[in-house]
């Protein structure tokens, strides 16, 4: 592998591992959430937006690392790390299409 493709699969990596950060911090809200005690104070929809915006920050950073693999041509290891990781995307684009109808409930 080259170094400027082991550096791009390096740095995808890198973002993955903060989109599973963030996809932790939003379970952990979303038990907050549930759990009005263990929410130390915080609003409600304060949690929401905490859930929102790390949802869809993990998003970004899934179409980031497919967008920064380099060169036009498809090897076998871009494609495969291409696919999980719009995997990735997609998934947390339903998770938060199904949040978005879970927190309708806390709407005024």
């Amino acid at each position: 592998m080259k170094s400027k493709d082991y550096q791009a699969v390096k740095d995808c990596l890198d973002q993955i591992g903060d989109s599973v950060d963030r996809l932790s911090q939003s379970v952990r809200e979303l038990y907050r959430l549930e759990h009005p005690d263990a929410a130390g104070g915080e609003g409600v929809f304060w949690l929401v937006s905490n859930v929102e915006t790390w949802v869809s920050s993990a998003m970004t950073d899934a179409r980031t690392c497919v967008d920064e693999l380099p060169g036009k041509k498809v090897n076998k290891l871009k494609a495969v790390i291409m696919a999980k990781v719009l995997n990735v995307a997609q998934t947390a684009s339903n998770a938060l299409a199904l949040f978005h109808r879970y927190a309708a409930k806390y709407k005024p």
